[in-house]
């Protein structure tokens, strides 16, 4: 029951080009910079992540991107990372666009063992219509487009109205971080930080989670863990300088004589 492991290297062992990571965070708050400071240490390439954006151009999943060790990224999000536009606009990079609600929800659902749900999000778009650059060709064409998805009508509520299939995604590996975890792999996640990584953890196979405080089993009290230790399988303790280290992904602000 013991899942700690002593090094960010024992962590990400396994992790091989090709392999697809469900990352948990939002921005930058609650990445796990460590496990992903590590893959790029190790070499891994040819990967696709599964993340609400991937970070900013110096930080987070930033890093894998800026070396082109991504090749596909399933995201709600492009925008403060330069270089991720860059790359998919020029054709270098294949990006799933998904409305954030949906992301989140295919993450559960993959973590639950359910395969797909109807949501009325993206009924009457390209989302459902298909049609959605996935990647481009380098001079503004499309290479590949998503395809068209399945659409029924259920009735709700005496009134009859679309919604649009979604498929569950399962990834080979979950990368979390979070404020506190023991032994057994139970997570408690720090307030805004809870984001996408209880998501993440679960859309695994492999959960591997990195931790700013390791307690011991029965520390955490059961009514206040946020993820159960079952989708867990590996915990990293951080040193006190690597929980500290934490980015700001945009910082405003304002002159002495205006404050």
């Amino acid at each position: 029951m013991d899942k700690v492991v002593a090094t960010a290297a024992e962590a990400v062992a396994g992790i091989s080009d090709g392999a697809t990571l469900a990352v948990g965070g939002f921005g930058l708050c609650g990445i796990p910079s460590v496990l992903i400071a590590e893959l790029h240490r190790a070499g891994v390439s040819d990967l696709e992540v599964v993340s609400n954006n991937c970070g900013v151009d110096a930080w987070g999943l930033g890093i894998l991107l800026g070396d082109h060790r991504i090749r596909r990224i399933v995201a709600s999000y492009v925008g403060e990372n330069k270089e991720f536009a860059r790359q998919y606009l020029e054709g270098e990079l294949e990006v799933e666009l998904t409305p954030q609600g949906t992301l989140a929800e295919r993450l559960r659902a993959g973590g639950a063992g359910i395969p797909a749900f109807f949501t009325p999000t993206g009924v009457g778009s390209q989302v459902a219509d298909g049609g959605l650059p996935w990647r481009y060709d380098g001079s503004g064409g499309v290479a590949l487009a998503s395809p068209a998805k399945e659409v029924r009508v259920f009735e709700r509520d005496g009134a009859r109205r679309e919604y649009v299939l979604e498929e569950a995604i399962v990834a080979d590996y979950g990368l979390v971080r979070a404020w506190k975890g023991d032994r057994h792999g139970n997570l408690v996640f720090n307030k805004s930080s809870r984001n996408f990584n209880p998501l993440c953890a679960m859309a695994g196979r492999v959960g591997v989670a990195e931790v700013e405080e390791l307690v011991e089993p029965g520390e955490i009290d059961p009514d206040e863990v946020h993820l159960p230790g079952i989708y867990v399988q590996r915990v990293l303790p951080l040193t006190p300088e690597q929980a500290a280290d934490k980015h700001i992904e945009k910082r405003t602000v304002r002159s002495t004589e205006e404050a």
